[in-house]
């Protein structure tokens, strides 16, 4: 194989600890698959893909397109979660750090390379302006985003590293990895700010996914982090019957096997956190166990109300962002049952311009990114969605 081919192709085999990932190749080609890409995404898969499916895609990634700024970012509301609501810094929609890695890692997820074909200047621009957004410190941020932000563009740089091979990007990606891992408090956790002394699970799992991503393309992530991790996640599980204030509803509700916001009484469970938590576990190379196993039960069983609680919320698409990779990892019969209620859903609820609706949140350019990442992942082209 020809040395630029090798730096563009690569796939990880998922190993059963952390220390065990490795990298090896993968082609990323447009979204017609060939018979060879058929087989490497397995038969239960490939009934996934149709052409509903590729037009809606392409729909979608043709609004991104449409709506990237000549900075090479997406301006949508800069803001953070409080309680049920999204509080804006600002009213006016400004350079976002968060939603534009998203936005980008959704052009990837389709097996678009940056300055090849459609879409490579889309990824030339973005990257560019995430590298633009680093700090003496490593923070990955524009305009007051925050740790969230900070982890979704390291991931982004990670998934890209493999097919750029710039040394920018490989600098700025160590530095922010570097970041990270020096943040992690004593609860094994992060939050909103760096070096915070309080941990949730929405934080955690965004941090531990980066890292895990940053790790497969050799940037060093000591194991202590991934441990250390892993074990908050655990303390934040709900065990047995117990029964938990169902947040938002104002009562009470058997919510065992789900994962709180933090690890202490009375914080919420919820289906995205549950989802965060199932997430975060795979990422740390933690594949089976009774506390998984009862996740994915709740998961089942809370599905129906969220969708119908969550309908064009952010909540929804920050929930199943984190669902849909629990129920990839987990596999069938679970996964092509999630993903075929999943899509008829999300073509429901897709515009006539390709973009999808987001009630509170960020905006537009967020939904419609973290839709086409959903729609995409049986197309397996990006590592971290990878099994």
């Amino acid at each position: 194989m020809n040395k630029p081919l090798q730096t563009l192709l690569r796939l990880p085999a998922i190993a059963i600890t952390w220390a065990a990932m490795v990298t090896l190749p993968v082609v990323a080609l447009p979204m017609q698959a060939t018979a060879q890409e058929q087989m490497r995404r397995g038969s239960s898969n490939e009934q996934l893909i149709d052409d509903e499916l590729r037009e809606s895609v392409r729909r979608g990634l043709d609004w991104l397109q449409a709506h990237q700024d000549k900075d090479g970012s997406w301006h949508e509301i800069v803001g953070y979660k409080l309680n049920t609501v999204y509080e804006a810094l600002d009213s006016r929609p400004q350079p976002h750090v968060g939603v534009t890695a998203l936005a980008l890692m959704s052009f990837l997820a389709g097996g678009h390379l940056p300055d090849r074909g459609k879409y490579g200047d889309v990824l030339h621009k973005g990257i560019d302006f995430i590298l633009s957004c680093s700090q003496d410190d490593g923070q990955l941020t524009a305009n007051g985003t925050r740790m969230y932000s900070h982890a979704f563009a390291t991931l982004f740089l990670a998934e890209v590293y493999g097919m750029v091979e710039r040394a920018d990007v490989k600098k700025t990606l160590q530095r922010s990895v570097d970041l990270i891992v020096d943040s992690q408090n004593a609860e094994g956790g992060w939050r909103y700010r760096p070096f915070a002394r309080e941990s949730d699970m929405s934080i955690t799992v965004c941090q531990v996914l980066a890292l895990r991503s940053a790790r497969n393309v050799g940037i060093h992530v000591p194991i202590s982090t991934i441990r250390n991790a892993q074990s908050y996640v655990y303390r934040s599980a709900v065990r047995g019957n117990e029964r938990r204030y169902r947040y938002g509803q104002g009562a009470y509700g058997d919510d065992s096997g789900s994962f709180r916001y933090q690890n202490r009484d009375q914080t919420r469970a919820t289906f995205p956190l549950t989802a965060a938590g199932v997430t975060t576990l795979y990422a740390a190379g933690e594949y089976d166990s009774p506390i998984i196993r009862d996740a994915l039960e709740y998961l089942d069983r809370r599905m129906p109300s969220f969708n119908e609680e969550s309908e064009d919320h952010y909540f929804f698409y920050y929930g199943h962002y984190y669902a849909v990779q629990a129920y990839y990892i987990t596999g069938d019969p679970k996964w092509t049952k999630y993903f075929r209620t999943m899509k008829t859903l999300l073509l429901q609820k897709q515009r006539k311009d390709g973009s999808w609706p987001c009630r509170a949140g960020p905006g537009e350019a967020f939904s419609t990114a973290v839709a086409t990442l959903i729609l995409q992942i049986p197309l397996q082209y990006l590592p971290i969605f990878q099994r």
